[in-house]
């Protein structure tokens, strides 16, 4: 943050957080649209609207308190703080989101104060005849006046004048709760309405600018000694004494007038009070005092706003940056704000403001609550506030501030929303400054991800049998020499497991061999960019290939889910490749993983049309697994136009009995095998690589079994003399499963 924003005098202290904040919560709603609002709906559902509204004002003033708390705070309110702890991105989004219901608010309270001359506009009209149609004749001047002042005098004229005004704001209040009228109602009706009522969220769109008062005092974070302890006590304390004084005076409202009274009148509170004419004197003070904080607050948001180059027009944010010599104030930004309340002033319509404010008001609330329950979950370490609310807090009010804007008016919450994700799609456009959703969305998917992680690995059972998917890890050195291996753990993790993929490199771990292994991170990552894939990538320094699969296979998971599934590979053309294997096979069965060989041939997996799996008599444990491969392969989108077919070789009398095992199978699995892709073959007449070579030569992959008799029976030659095959999937299952 620039140090423009660094004023000479910041000497405020947490009083005038909270006068500012009180002065505007209980100001022109309370004097003049409480009343009406408790006609309207009642005393139940005004104190419906009461706790409706605080259920978003509180989470949001917690949230703000919270942000507010989490590093230095200088000038420019709200804006400031969510930019600070969120990125400027987030924060100008919000930040001339909530400028604009600040300026805006300006005109609200001036139009407010108008409304209080209505007992001197009858009086004239009564003893001299002069009559004054239009209440612009008084909001206008005012607005006038109290611009001039303000340019001329800056926030101290404010903030003096503050005091005075809630003084006599207090002092109206306490004559009207003490107050008893001649005609008050002889019992309390709950529900009194009068005839034809406006509904619940009008009434609520009108009332709840009432309720925003916690921003007001934010805007004054550059003048405060202590923004840390002076925002956070100033804001909830206002809020919290807001509630209950509005919940207090419902009760008076409904057991000292009748509906219609109410309704009508929007200055009974004359008629209750002690001494009538200091209701209006009351509303005058407050609708002056929140102008007042408003016109303090907006003019300093929009020029933390220029002084963060956040408009693409650097003319224009060096403009706004620019304060007066004599009293530091942003000269421009208050040009700008009160010509934006002059606008809305001349406008004149108390009702028409307020739901603009509410609008606005709710999309900012809205933003601040879901930006704070965002950040509980990325748990970023640089965000550490001193002040900490609660995530479920900041969800419920992000949920009801979008829910109420679109029962308050769907077409004023759509341009809202559309607005504050104009503003935010164009800074993003305009800035490079990196932090913003994004970030925070990648904090949180690594947040889920790290938990859903250890609840993956707390809850295995060992059900390996029950519940089987592919937790695959494959070793290579030879990854660009070919990449068969590759994509074939790309197909098995496409959908239904994890997979790894590890490039070796031979030799000691020492500062070379560590560059060589990043230089071949780059160029694994460079290649997998070439496809879709869900492979995890990594390198291994081992003297060894045997030392290399013996720390492999201690990896854990990125899944949270220790590895089920070893792949190898080699070429047809180089064979010895596969003695690592072999040599090592007894290592493999003592950790129980299955194993996979892929053996690669120049034609690789052809046209992704054909797989065919061959089960033999020795491939007990390993058929389902064969057959569940070959599913799980079929359904990645590069083989959407393959086939499974079945080849099973057993003695003669056994092949009935296998056909309607393999059938059974099939159709309790539910795999997409059609019982007319499988082929039975007599053990007894034939050599099983000539019968595999014969019925498989076009086949884009083969699936066949072994286990550890015939490794240690046959070695390499297991694995070789399938000539002009195309690649072939040798595997292994430590131990049956079960397919359902």
């Amino acid at each position: 943050m620039p140090d423009n924003l660094l004023k000479n005098k910041a000497n405020f202290g947490t009083m005038p957080v909270f006068l500012t904040a009180i002065s505007t919560i209980l100001g022109a709603i309370l004097f003049l649209r409480f009343g009406w609002a408790v006609g309207n709906v009642g005393f139940i559902g005004v104190i419906g609207i009461i706790i409706l509204g605080h259920l978003i004002t509180i989470p949001t003033a917690m949230a703000v308190a919270e942000i507010a708390t989490n590093q230095k705070v200088l000038g420019g309110g709200a804006y400031y703080i969510i930019s600070r702890s969120f990125g400027l991105n987030i924060g100008a989004a919000i930040g001339i989101t909530l400028y604009l219901s600040q300026a805006i608010s300006v005109a609200f309270y001036v139009i407010a104060f108008a409304e209080a001359f209505d007992p001197a506009i009858q009086w004239l009209a009564d003893n001299y005849g002069l009559l004054i149609y239009d209440k612009r004749a008084i909001s206008i001047p005012t607005m006038t006046l109290l611009a001039g002042l303000f340019l001329y005098r800056g926030a101290n004229m404010g903030m003096k004048a503050l005091y005075v005004v809630v003084a006599t704001l207090g002092l109206s209040l306490v004559m009207f709760f003490i107050g008893s009228p001649d005609n008050a109602p002889t019992e309390m009706v709950l529900d009194a309405t009068v005839e034809n009522p406006k509904s619940f969220f009008y009434v609520f769109t009108i009332v709840f600018p009432a309720f925003t008062g916690l921003a007001a005092g934010l805007g004054l974070s550059g003048d405060l000694r202590n923004p840390r302890k002076s925002i956070p006590r100033g804001t909830i304390w206002a809020t919290v004494g807001g509630l209950l004084i509005y919940i207090w005076a419902a009760y008076k409202f409904t057991v000292s007038a009748s509906p219609e009274d109410l309704a009508s009148d929007q200055l009974i509170m004359r008629k209750i009070a002690i001494w009538g004419p200091i209701i209006p004197i009351g509303l005058a003070a407050a609708s002056l005092s929140s102008a007042l904080g408003s016109i303090m607050v907006a003019p300093r948001t929009l020029q933390a706003i220029g002084l963060d180059d956040i408009f693409p027009q650097k003319g224009l944010n060096k403009w706004l940056k620019s304060e007066s010599k004599k009293n530091n104030e942003p000269i421009n930004a208050s040009v700008i704000s009160i010509a934006i309340a002059f606008v809305f002033v001349f406008i004149g319509d108390v009702d028409f403001v307020a739901q603009i404010i509410s609008m606005f008001f709710m999309v900012t609330y809205g933003a601040i609550c879901i930006i704070s329950f965002l950040e509980h979950f990325a748990a970023d370490p640089s965000y550490r506030p001193t002040f900490r609310s609660k995530w479920y807090l900041s969800l419920m009010g992000a949920v009801l501030s979008v829910w109420i804007m679109f029962q308050m008016n769907m077409t004023y919450a759509i341009l809202s929303l559309m607005i504050m994700g104009g503003i935010y799609y164009g800074i993003n456009v305009t800035t490079k400054e990196n932090r913003g959703l994004a970030k925070l969305f990648r904090g949180v998917v690594f947040q889920l991800s790290r938990h859903l992680q250890i609840f993956a690995q707390r809850a295995e059972k060992g059900d390996r049998e029950l519940s089987w998917r592919p937790f695959a890890i494959c070793i290579s050195q030879d990854s660009f020499k070919r990449r068969s291996a590759f994509d074939l753990l790309r197909w098995i993790s496409y959908k239904y497991g994890f997979g790894t993929y590890i490039h070796f490199l031979e030799g000691f771990l020492n500062e070379e061999t560590n560059e060589e292994s990043k230089q071949v991170m780059n160029k694994l990552i460079n290649l997998a960019s070439g496809s879709k894939n869900r492979v995890y990538l990594d390198t291994i320094i081992s003297p060894s290939m045997t030392s290399a699969i013996a720390q492999v296979m201690q990896l854990s998971g990125i899944s949270g889910h220790g590895y089920n599934t070893i792949l190898f590979e080699f070429s047809r053309t180089e064979p010895e490749r596969l003695n690592y294997v072999i040599d090592n096979y007894k290592l493999l069965e003592s950790t129980h993983f299955d194993v996979c060989i892929l053996n690669t041939s120049y034609k690789g997996f052809g046209y992704q049309k054909e797989i065919h799996v061959w089960i033999g008599a020795n491939d007990l444990e390993n058929a389902n697994l064969m057959i569940l491969l070959a599913y799980i392969i079929q359904g990645h989108p590069d083989w959407k136009k393959g086939t499974i077919k079945i080849f099973a070789i057993y003695p003669g009398d056994q092949l009935e009995s296998q056909k309607e095992k393999l059938l059974a199978l099939i159709k309790s699995g539910r795999l997409p095998i059609s019982p007319s892709n499988i082929q039975l073959i007599n053990a007894n007449y034939a050599n099983k690589k000539q019968v595999i070579m014969s019925k498989s030569m076009d086949a884009d992959l083969s699936i066949l079994g072994f286990n550890h008799e015939e490794v240690v029976e046959e070695g390499v030659d297991l694995f070789t003399g399938f000539e002009d095959m195309g690649n072939i999937l040798f595997v292994s299952s430590y131990k049956e499963i079960k397919i359902k």
